[in-house]
């Protein structure tokens, strides 16, 4: 498990999704990630490579602010 300030869009999703700081940060910034019905597939990947294949559900600007408020933890 990563420590807080490990986490980062380069993180797996699934380390995101799996704790309740970073998953708030991920639903405030990309509302409905955690109960996507195709969520599962991209568990084991880095949040930045799932927003590849997400068809612009994911915009780099979301992946901006993500990061940003990810790294100001700790």
């Amino acid at each position: 498990m990563e420590t807080m300030m490990g986490f980062s869009t380069q993180s797996k999703l699934g380390d995101l999704l799996d704790n309740d700081q970073t998953k708030a940060i991920l639903e405030k910034h990309m509302p409905g990630i955690s109960t996507h019905p195709q969520i599962a597939m991209g568990r084991g990947f880095p949040l930045a490579v799932v927003a590849n294949f997400s068809g612009g559900m994911i915009t780099q600007d979301m992946l901006d602010a993500v990061d940003t408020e990810l790294s100001s933890l700790g």
